[in-house]
């Protein structure tokens, strides 16, 4: 199956509020929900995020929306207002996600962004 990074599959938004990052992960074609489902798990998200230490991972299934919420405790080196980190927000937290790589069937592919003319 080829691979190809989430963003070619999926949209996202996010949050922060306190030390928590609210990640939202949106499907840009209905065929491709399934994939996403199977392969955006609370285990990759936190392997993805290992180095920051998130101690809890939770996803929300938005199946009438094609879309995932994850709730990621801890991964904001203690808030954005108590970090010396730069740009550790829950948006520059949704991008680093986005950068994951997914499998995709061959005959998805015209529906990722980026790879319509394959």
């Amino acid at each position: 199956m080829p691979e190809i990074s989430l963003f070619q599959a999926a949209h996202g938004r996010a949050g922060d509020k306190g030390n928590r990052s609210n990640i939202s992960v949106i499907a840009y074609d209905p065929r491709l929900w399934d994939a996403l489902m199977q392969q955006v798990t609370e285990e990759r998200v936190a392997a993805h995020f290992k180095a920051r230490n998130p101690s809890n991972v939770k996803r929300y299934l938005l199946p009438n929306l094609h879309a995932m919420n994850f709730v990621i405790d801890d991964v904001l080196d203690g808030g954005v207002n108590s970090s010396l980190n730069l740009d550790s927000h829950g948006k520059a937290l949704s991008f680093d996600l986005l950068q994951m790589p997914i499998e995709v069937e061959q005959q998805l592919l015209p529906y990722c962004k980026g790879l319509e003319k394959l």
